[in-house]
């Protein structure tokens, strides 16, 4: 075993404490971030810990790979869903940043547009 995953997001929320108490206002923004980003909407929660996952994989983010994993399984993931996200995250490779999601919605806009008319 490489890491012991359940005990390793446990401990790390408790680090985390520390961060959470010495700068309460931006932790607290990055809180409702998250709440916002993951809430149920157009995609539902399940598939938004998935891309999470794939985001953490490709980010190298062992804390965010234990966070997220954690969060899919409660939602219901399935083994399988796991697999197919990390051959996606394979697939990537690269780092997700706000640039390529810039990008992203722009190309969105214009396949939108275009299909429209």
């Amino acid at each position: 075993m490489y890491k012991d995953w359940p005990q390793y997001a446990k401990d790390l929320s408790g680090a985390m404490h520390g961060c959470r108490d010495g700068i309460p206002e931006t932790w607290g923004a990055f809180s409702k971030l998250a709440s916002a980003a993951t809430k149920d909407g157009a995609i539902d929660p399940k598939t938004k810990e998935l891309i999470a996952i794939g985001i953490a994989i490709a980010m190298r983010c062992d804390g965010c790979i234990a966070f997220h994993v954690r969060t899919a399984v409660r939602h219901g993931a399935t083994r399988d869903e796991i697999l197919e996200t990390i051959g996606m995250a394979v697939y990537m490779g690269g780092g997700p940043s706000s640039v390529y999601g810039a990008m992203t919605l722009e190309a969105y806009d214009q396949f939108a547009a275009q299909k429209k008319g």
